[in-house]
């Protein structure tokens, strides 16, 4: 560890809200990217020989989350049927044995500002899956608001429209065909969940190591000379939510750092520091081209060592799991990484990402591989 940085104590290494919130996202994403598929085979089944395009809202530059926080506003897909268009929200439920199903308000009605009467949208229609039966609903917002009534909503913290159980239930249809889509959200959130230990993991060590007083403009101003504390320092200013002077040096300077020599374990450290950096500033065209140039080379030693029984091998000092967890961490944000320059630099050098994990090439092996690994070492 560079003797001359300075560390905040152990009090100061706060939850991470923001990580939360992509996780948060990143569940949604899942099953949103999951379900398209399924979704454009259905409506050729529900409106019969009529020419079908469906759609993210955003297209090829589809964000799952927003830097800043908060979420987006746009409906969830785009549908064109023949030569009328509507969106698509899109909610669903893991288990039926809810009292209530409820739907935010703006998503289904706005108020008429000469009456002051809410009024279902026209311009959607909203799906409905529940995942443990396999069942689904697709129906208007005016339906919404014939069969429910307003009402506080715990979870939410605020009000929406709450339909009981018993009326929901009956428009329900089951679809044997959203079984295999089901069980790879299933999949992909059991992974994503797995691939989130670390940062735990890492507060857990941090907070205890970090004792010394924080010097905060001594943190920020201090270019770390070598990964680990490149890795510490970032973490530590993530929680803290500050940013170092000088990040645009500081982001070129980590790229360095890349190389064919790099573990996965690197990579992930590499990776995460990457990311907190570029969310906090904007890239000049030399900067650009350096960053995309560095994501691809990343992708390709990740690629380099995947296993087709679904591991990750690049050093005998790294356990499977560990193998397995740093890749799929940074496969997680490098996936975000990637959508994110499409969105904001409309760079033209990367493929969207059209399905999460979809760099995973063995993902059912990997998520056998996942299962048995952790609970071998729960065990022992």
């Amino acid at each position: 560890m560079d003797a001359k940085t300075i560390y905040a104590q152990s009090s100061d290494i706060k939850s991470r809200t923001y990580l939360e919130y992509r996780k948060d996202m990143k569940k949604k994403a899942i099953a949103e990217l999951e379900i398209l598929v399924w979704l454009k085979s259905k409506l050729s089944t529900l409106y019969p020989k009529q020419k079908i395009k469906v759609s993210k809202s955003s297209g090829d530059a589809f964000l799952w989350f927003l830097r800043k926080g908060g979420v987006t506003r746009e409906p969830d897909y785009h549908a064109m049927i023949d030569d009328k268009d509507f969106d698509i929200e899109f909610q669903y439920a893991d288990k039926i044995d809810l009292k209530y199903f409820d739907f935010a308000i703006s998503k289904i009605a706005k108020k008429n500002k000469k009456t002051g009467k809410r009024e279902p949208h026209q311009d959607r229609k909203i799906l409905y899956i529940l995942k443990n039966n396999h069942s689904f609903a697709f129906f208007n917002p005016e339906w919404v608001l014939k069969n429910g009534k307003i009402g506080f909503v715990d979870a939410w913290r605020k009000d929406a429209y709450r339909i009981p159980r018993n009326k929901f239930i009956k428009i329900l249809e089951s679809d044997p065909t959203l079984k295999s889509v089901i069980e790879m959200i299933d999949v992909k959130n059991y992974i994503l969940n797995f691939q989130h230990d670390p940062i735990g993991i890492n507060k857990e060590k941090l907070s205890f190591l970090l004792q010394q007083i924080i010097d905060e403009q001594k943190i920020i101003k201090i270019i770390p000379n070598d990964l680990d504390s490149f890795f510490k320092v970032c973490f530590i200013l993530d929680n803290l939510n500050k940013a170092p002077q000088n990040i645009n040096l500081w982001l070129v300077y980590l790229l360095s750092f890349i190389s064919n020599k790099n573990t996965t374990e690197d990579l992930s450290k590499i990776i995460y520091c990457v990311d907190f950096l570029y969310s906090k500033t904007e890239l000049k065209y030399n900067e650009l081209k350096s960053l995309v140039n560095k994501v691809k080379e990343c992708f390709k030693l990740l690629k380099s060592f995947e296993q087709k029984d679904g591991s990750f091998k690049s050093s005998v000092n790294l356990s499977p799991i560990d193998e397995t967890r740093n890749a799929v961490f940074s496969i997680n944000l490098l996936e975000d990484l990637t959508q994110d320059l499409i969105f904001y630099y409309k760079t033209k050098e990367f493929n969207p990402i059209t399905k999460i994990y979809q760099n995973l090439n063995f993902i059912h092996n990997t998520y056998n591989l996942i299962k048995n690994l952790s609970m071998h070492y729960y065990i022992s």
